[in-house]
């Protein structure tokens, strides 16, 4: 596939980023408590760095290594989050990356997004197998990862080093046979 795929949910569109996007990004996932928890990001959220991710989108996407999609909401175009493919791997894995901004949390958008990602990860990439990771301290995003079926893999002790303190990550995968008998809704 040349041009990326925009993807529809009940309540969501998931299409690629534009640069136009970058103001709302960078208020989003500058908000300290969406940094906190993730590894990649910085705060506080510096000016170009919402451009430079979205730039880099396209290339990844053609390249194969990463697909990475806006989540917006159908009624009014409202850009809430960002969800991610990465790393990967053709016929093979790849690992799910997510942030919803704080005023859409607990609404089911990730879980909604999350779940349409994993049938395109499956039913387009032909991916065998999806991982994704969360701190410890951090067990909504956890709470997500079962809600798509997905099962606890282990935890890596203070794998990750975020602001001078090591974080445990929380390890979760589904293969697609897996994600096929929880009746490919998940």
């Amino acid at each position: 596939m040349s041009q990326q795929p925009t993807l529809a949910t009940e309540r969501l569109l998931l299409r690629p980023f534009k640069l136009t996007d970058a103001p709302e990004v960078q208020r989003l996932a500058g908000d300290r408590v969406i940094a906190d928890t993730t590894v990649a990001i910085p705060y506080p959220y510096p000016d170009g760095v919402a451009e430079d991710w979205i730039s880099k989108h396209a290339n990844w996407f053609t390249e194969g290594k990463q697909v990475t999609f806006a989540i917006t909401r159908k009624s009014d175009g409202a850009l809430i989050g960002a969800i991610s493919l990465m790393e990967v791997s053709t016929g093979h894995q790849a690992e799910l990356g997510y942030w919803i901004g704080k005023p859409y949390w607990s609404q089911g958008f990730c879980t909604e997004a999350a779940s349409a990602v994993l049938r395109y990860a499956f039913t387009e990439l032909g991916l065998i197998r999806v991982h994704s990771r969360h701190m410890g301290r951090n067990p909504a995003s956890g709470r997500v990862m079962q809600k798509l079926s997905m099962k606890h893999e282990g935890c890596r002790r203070q794998h990750e080093k975020k602001w001078d303190k090591f974080e445990d990550m929380e390890l979760y995968g589904i293969l697609k046979y897996e994600w096929e008998v929880a009746g490919r809704h998940v």
